[in-house]
């Protein structure tokens, strides 16, 4: 029998990173990045398999036994999350479990990509012995190029390889991306009869608009990257075609609407309604997501679907097609309700918007609001935080994401952070607001203690408010009442705190 290529593994680290959130209330979704290299390899001719360990429920000893079974010539860990910052918190599970690997198999060749490898190539191979390569970028060539060797000779050929060699780093010239023309050729889709489809789940609120019903999920791209540069955020540092990091990485890349539809048919055939569009932004070109959505009608299909749009490419004409296309949530990264504090991260992005017309517009349609708010921007002091909870409490979306700004490696706030001397993580999962180790940044007028104490209280003060719970029970039900309330009740630990809160 002919040993398998390459074996795509996404760790378990799940506990580490949500804690007691992990058990019933943290997502599971598909692995999209395994899901298409895994794709693209097999399209080369290559021999792959996928082992989720997360969706299977394996423990790191569990997960290291499987992974010896499979034999493969090269292991693969794709570190990559929920949302693309999730790579670094990521990297907790994905290095623990390099390391059991070698214990059992030290012959067992490991590469590793996602974004934080991305960010931190050299960083990653001298830190972890274990790990035998890196991919600089998003991998695709890379890997398939690797598989061409002997994965021992004439590995300096290998554009976007790390290694090491005669005790030091090396990275070769970088590789290119796959470009838009090439997309639907290099990237055809998601490798779902590898992947464990039935155990996914998705978020709680996502689930309302579905009689509460979680599984089953799926979750895709229908583009890549990301147009805008935030401060903030790191989604485009997979892009790079530098050994460093540069602005130039801000490229936006998508699938043909008659490809994706392919996706979308597949969900259908499998009894599959609830759907996450994990595009950074899809509502953004018109001519784009309006034909997906186009196609979509055209079929009859009745999703319940979740997608991410900016608080300003909203525009009517767009809602109705949306919400018959099933898009039944909106997710607007609304970031603080301080003028002055949005502007300082978001480069220009919707400074003179409307907000509270522009959700109150949305929700016109149908469409539910997910708004998404960061405390701890650089700018941001009390009295600005309380001015964006205040404006979450006033507007009474459907649902609110309360993050604590991180300095993510391939962020510009990282290299910000890096030059002020700033406190950051000091372990992986220390990137995870949700850890027992999580460390937000601190602000220039309050410390990441404050910051962390202030995020807590306002997501129980939000979910805990009658107002928003009685939306829930007109909207949804008594059972997202009930899911909501049960959800508050979870003790997570605080290292910095020093005291366990009742928090999501």
């Amino acid at each position: 029998m002919k040993q398998l290529d390459a074996l795509f593994v996404c760790a378990n680290a799940s506990k580490k990173i949500y804690q007691d959130l992990a058990k019933d209330f943290s997502a599971i979704e598909p692995p999209i990045w395994a899901g298409m290299l895994a794709n693209h390899c097999r399209l080369k001719g290559f021999s792959v398999n996928i082992l989720d360990c997360e969706a299977l429920r394996l423990d790191e000893e569990q997960s290291a036994l499987a992974i010896e079974k499979f034999q493969a010539r090269l292991v693969c860990l794709v570190v990559y999350g929920q949302q693309p910052s999730a790579s670094s918190q990521n990297m907790a599970g994905a290095t623990s479990l390099a390391d059991a690997v070698k214990k059992l198999a030290p012959e067992c060749k490991i590469i590793f990509v996602g974004g934080h490898i991305a960010a931190l190539a050299r960083e990653v191979l001298e830190k972890h012995v274990s790990i035998d390569f890196v991919c600089q970028n998003e991998g695709v060539y890379t890997i398939s190029n690797l598989l061409k060797t002997n994965l021992k000779d004439h590995l300096d050929k290998v554009d976007g390889l790390g290694f090491r060699c005669q005790g030091g780093v090396v990275l070769n010239k970088p590789s290119p991306i796959v470009t838009r023309e090439d997309l639907s050729r290099e990237l055809q889709g998601i490798a779902w009869d590898l992947l464990p489809v039935n155990s996914y789940r998705t978020s709680l609120w996502h689930s309302y608009s579905n009689n509460s019903n979680r599984q089953p999920f799926a979750a895709l791209y229908t583009s890549l990257g990301c147009p805008m540069k935030c401060s903030f955020c790191m989604i485009n540092i997979i892009n790079r075609q530098e050994n460093e990091y540069s602005d130039g990485s801000a490229v936006f890349r998508y699938w043909e609407p008659e490809h994706i539809i392919k996706e979308f048919d597949y969900f259908a055939s499998q009894g599959i309604t609830n759907i996450k569009i994990a595009d950074e932004l899809f509502v953004l070109n018109a001519n784009h997501f309006l034909k997906l959505c186009e196609l979509i009608i055209q079929r009859g299909y009745k999703f319940n679907i979740w997608c991410y749009s900016r608080i300003d490419t909203v525009r009517d004409q767009y809602l109705a097609v949306l919400k018959k296309a099933g898009v039944n949530w909106l997710a607007l990264g609304i970031e603080s309700g301080n003028a002055r504090v949005r502007k300082d991260v978001t480069k220009g992005r919707f400074e003179d918007v409307d907000i509270r017309a522009q959700v109150s517009k949305i929700r016109e349609h149908g469409i539910n609001v997910i708004g998404n708010y960061i405390f701890g921007l650089p700018e941001d002091d009390l009295s600005s935080m309380q001015m964006t909870l205040d404006l979450a409490v006033e507007m009474n979306t459907e649902e609110a994401n309360f993050y604590s700004a991180m300095a993510y490696p391939g962020s510009p706030l990282y290299g910000i952070a890096k030059k002020e001397g700033w406190q950051l993580p000091s372990s992986y999962e220390g990137f995870s607001q949700h850890s027992y180790e999580g460390q937000p940044l601190p602000t220039k007028y309050l410390t990441a203690e404050q910051v962390l104490s202030f995020r807590d209280e306002a997501w129980m003060k939000y979910h805990t408010n009658p107002k928003f719970l009685e939306l829930l029970k007109q909207k949804f039900g008594q059972a997202a009442v009930d899911e909501t309330i049960k959800s508050t009740k979870i003790n997570l630990k605080r290292k910095i705190l020093r005291k366990e809160t009742l928090i999501k």
